[in-house]
């Protein structure tokens, strides 16, 4: 796929800039911790606690809740057996990420996809925390690529495909 490469060599000229910043130490660190919030409690959580708080009058937008997060997961599982991208620390040669990553394949980032679904998600019920909600999928994103785990396009990808499947999520269950 010869269409790909000027893509691919953006993307590693993209990568190795973020490696080089200064106080890389201190985003990693930061992206250690921003990190661990994405993989999946808060979800968990927030569904809970939504449901004990507001069971049954918002019982149609908890099974969109939960529909859209089982149909971004398996969209995301599809592409990312697909597309079989290396992870940077594959890629790159002499490179170790920062964090030991839960599956080999980079392309696209599953913690930036369903931290952008819950942003889109949850901001629908509660639109004040919208701000705070896509500062917080933003900085999942960024904290995917510090900890040396995804390329930058991987996180991009990641944030379309969620909040496309949240939407399309909202719009489908009339939540709109």
């Amino acid at each position: 796929m010869k269409w790909l490469e000027p893509i691919q060599q953006f993307d590693l000229t993209l990568f190795q800039w973020c490696m080089a910043r200064r106080r890389r130490e201190m985003l990693t660190s930061l992206g250690r911790a921003v990190s661990k919030t994405a993989d999946g409690w808060v979800y968990a959580l927030f569904a809970m606690c939504f449901a004990a708080l507001s069971w049954p009058s918002h019982a149609t937008f908890l099974k969109v809740y939960l529909l859209a997060f089982v149909s971004e997961r398996l969209i995301y599982f599809v592409l990312k057996n697909s597309f079989r991208r290396n992870r940077p620390a594959d890629a790159i040669s002499g490179f170790h990420s920062f964090v030991v990553p839960s599956d080999k394949f980079s392309f696209p980032s599953g913690h930036t996809s369903a931290a952008f679904l819950f942003t889109v998600l949850a901001s629908s019920q509660f639109p004040v925390l919208l701000p705070f909600l896509l500062f917080w999928s933003v900085w999942v994103a960024l904290s995917r690529v510090f900890l040396g785990v995804h390329f930058p396009t991987d996180t991009v990808v990641g944030a379309v495909l969620g909040s496309s499947v949240a939407f399309y999520a909202i719009n489908a269950g009339g939540l709109l």
